[in-house]
């Protein structure tokens, strides 16, 4: 069976592709961006890629065209699958149907969060000797992959709550059909398909009536967005965890920096973790990643001895370098409360004399759109200054947000601007957090060599 993607060398198309080609499938595909990291792997594992949507490479006619969410009508290769009546299907459709029928689904969903617990989730399992398949959005660093099949029964999904492609716009998480789902948290995001939060309630919700009453929803304690969707109907057991609060699972004996703390559940001990990171949002994704795998049936105690050892994820908090006693992060976060818990967990893990510098492009097209201007100079309090690179669509002015934060706050047109007021400031000791959902015009590696 030959299968051509549209849209390949997204995270979860390129993932889609590498499962379909370990399912034995001749795959090839195409985008407008190929490019390493992500077309590196794809052809390594023998997928051949086009670049551009010229109908040239579904000819010959594959036997199924898998459109990716990003495609629209009027795309030359879109517009060709349709007037040539070729077979197609989206790619979580795919996922459903040649993935994941008959296996255990553990899906991890929420606005921000889920490819660091979806790969902590992953970790574990892995590590207790299940070896489950899993369809990440990031590489995690444990595996070096962003997919695999696995063996069955268990697999582990990112859930987004994006929709599925031009012809489903259902949350793509509709086609997973968990029988254990995490739901991290409930914001708004997506304001280019979402009008507000009880649009996005209602696809959680879709998701919750799907979830088997033999299955389990966990969830954080007292969040008003989830207890709001959790009361139009749920018909599956349900935990609660929290990292400060008693509930069925939570973090005590904590150190300031959340980088070890004890697991208790029900208010009994079940064990001790010390790992290699930080900030109350981790701590809180670890927690609901070991309830997952206990449902699973990884003992707790076993669960938290397999995340000590958990590396991470790139582009959550990766150091991409040091350089005369500055350390250059990168990270995803892309949403206010991604943003500030990021920061906060950054700040309790400065050197005694350093300073922490964010550096952020508001890319998403909810920040671009302006939904989130008035909650942004808030996220970014924790840093101690802050350079703003002001996108060329956004819809709004930064400059609020750089009133609001005052002196130690700039915003700037371009990234060479941006790069040189960084670099004038920074000093050994340092810490500087670079965040955005894009490749940010490489300003990491360009930091790490001037520095």
């Amino acid at each position: 069976m030959h299968i051509h993607i549209l849209g390949i060398c997204g995270t979860f198309m390129g993932g889609l592709a590498l499962l379909a080609r370990e399912l034995g499938y001749e795959v090839s595909g195409s985008d407008a961006g190929v490019y390493p990291p992500m077309s590196t792997q794809l052809e390594q594992a023998g997928i051949q890629l086009h670049e551009g949507y010229s109908a040239d490479a579904l000819e010959p006619a594959p036997d199924l065209v898998v459109i990716g969410n990003a495609m629209s009508r009027g795309n030359p290769a879109v517009e060709y699958v349709l007037d040539r009546n070729l077979a197609y299907i989206s790619g979580p459709q795919f996922l459903s149907e040649h993935v994941l029928k008959d296996r255990w689904v553990l899906a991890v969903a929420g606005t921000h969060g889920k490819t660091t617990t979806a790969s902590m989730l992953a970790q574990i399992l892995d590590q207790c000797g299940l070896a489950p398949g899993f369809l990440i959005g990031g590489v995690a660093e444990d595996f070096g992959i962003s997919a695999r099949l696995g063996n069955a029964p268990f697999f582990v999904v990112e859930a987004d709550e994006y929709d599925t492609a031009f012809f489903d716009k259902r949350s793509k998480f509709i086609h997973y059909k968990p029988r254990t789902l995490i739901v991290n948290n409930l914001e708004f995001d997506h304001a280019d398909i979402f009008d507000d939060l009880a649009a996005i309630q209602k696809q959680f919700h879709h998701l919750i009536r799907i979830v088997p009453s033999n299955g389990l929803v966990i969830h954080p304690v007292a969040v008003p967005a989830i207890d709001e969707m959790l009361a139009m109907g749920c018909w599956t057991a349900t935990e609660t965890f929290s990292a400060d609060n008693k509930v069925s699972w939570q973090c005590v004996s904590v150190t300031p920096a959340y980088d070890r703390f004890d697991i208790s559940i029900d208010q009994k001990l079940a064990g001790s973790l010390q790992w290699q990171h930080a900030g109350k949002h981790n701590a809180n994704n670890a927690l609901a990643a070991i309830a997952a795998a206990r449902h699973a049936g990884v003992p707790a105690a076993e669960a938290i001895k397999a995340l000590s050892g958990f590396k991470g994820v790139k582009r959550r908090m990766e150091l991409r370098g040091e350089v005369s006693g500055v350390r250059v992060f990168d990270d995803f976060a892309h949403h206010p409360t991604a943003i500030a818990t990021t920061l906060q967990g950054a700040k309790q893990c400065l050197r005694r004399s350093g300073r922490l510098l964010a550096v952020l492009e508001p890319r998403s097209n909810t920040m671009r759109m302006g939904v989130h201007k008035a909650s942004l100079a808030d996220s970014l309090h924790e840093a101690d200054q802050v350079f703003l690179l002001t996108p060329n669509d956004i819809d709004w002015s930064l400059d609020g947000v750089v009133d609001a934060l005052g002196a130690n706050a700039a915003s700037f047109d371009t990234v060479d601007e941006l790069l040189a007021a960084v670099l004038e400031v920074a000093s050994p000791d340092d810490d500087i957090v670079v965040m955005s959902n894009g490749a940010f015009g490489g300003v990491h590696e360009r930091l790490l060599k001037g520095l």
